[in-house]
């Protein structure tokens, strides 16, 4: 049977979403349901979806007790993830106008599949703490329409996966087909987004680093902006700029540009994101 719901679109740098209010964790969408959503054409339109449900009213949010608030966050296709950058900023923006939390203090602590994420107000939005970095030492080749030869990518974990790969100028970014899915060998388990980087010159300017990406989403395809994945990639270029590296960072995307920085704390390097978030239109649809 057709259902109405009330939905309110927003986006962080161009990177868009679908968010639907359900704090009593009463919605059960389908993984179909959720890819009409963000359908262009058809449905509404989003690089992902945002439910807005509290954490104690979902399984999900018993791994995240210290939070009232669960960010349950879909791909645009559907498919379940992990965490999103945009997006929480996205959310935080939404609990703001709301109402339903207060971000003039300390900040507030969202729930998210990779564990909960501390959000605080900037001048020009929110920044999310994502928490202790990871990579590897592994190497994985990526294949990409417009690049010739495979190049190596670099695993870095910011709560989901990516793979960054550093291409030589300006060119070859642009050079790029991203309408078409990099190859990855090997593939990661579950898949990954995979990032291409090139530095500015000069790479650093006032003790700030500053790169420009595009990135390739898993469940979504090319987006004008990734949060997590803008945070990989200067995660990347600092571990290949050695030592001497800044922890602030300037990254330009198609969609705007964000920042990253990193704090040396007890448990090892904590990642922040920041950025702009909007909320642009609310209404309902008809779902079937």
């Amino acid at each position: 049977m057709p259902q109405t719901i009330a939905f309110t679109k927003g986006h962080g740098t161009g990177n868009d979403f679908v968010i639907v209010s359900d704090p009593d964790g009463e919605l059960d969408l389908s993984a179909d349901q959720v890819a009409a959503l963000c359908d262009r054409r058809f449905g509404i339109g989003g690089d992902g979806f945002l439910r807005v449900v509290r954490a104690a009213a979902i399984n999900a949010g018993r791994n995240t007790p210290d939070a009232e608030w669960f960010m349950d966050y879909r791909n645009g296709d559907g498919s379940v993830a992990e965490m999103c950058g945009n997006g929480i900023r996205v959310f935080a923006r939404y609990l703001a106008q709301a109402g339903l939390a207060d971000f003039d203090g300390a900040g507030v602590a969202i729930g998210t599949r990779s564990g909960t994420k501390h959000v605080t107000r900037t001048e020009d939005g929110f920044e999310v703490d994502l928490g202790v970095w990871r990579t590897t030492t592994d190497e994985v080749l990526v294949r990409a329409r417009g690049l010739s030869v495979a190049r190596p990518g670099q695993p870095i974990d910011v709560g989901n996966p990516h793979i960054v790969v550093a291409l030589a100028d300006e060119a070859e970014l642009e050079s790029l087909d991203l309408s078409y899915q990099p190859l990855l060998n090997p593939e990661p388990p579950h898949g990954a987004n995979v990032e291409f980087v090139v530095p500015a010159d000069p790479l650093v300017h006032h003790g700030v680093g500053a790169i420009r990406m595009r990135v390739f989403e898993r469940g979504v395809g090319e987006t004008l902006s990734c949060g997590t994945g803008v945070t990989a990639a200067a995660l990347a270029v600092r571990n290949w700029a050695g030592e001497a590296a800044p922890d602030r960072w300037r990254v330009d995307v198609p969609g705007g540009t964000l920042g990253v920085r990193i704090e040396r704390r007890d448990d090892g390097e904590h990642a922040l994101l920041s950025g702009p978030a909007l909320l642009v239109f609310s209404g309902e649809i008809v779902l079937a």
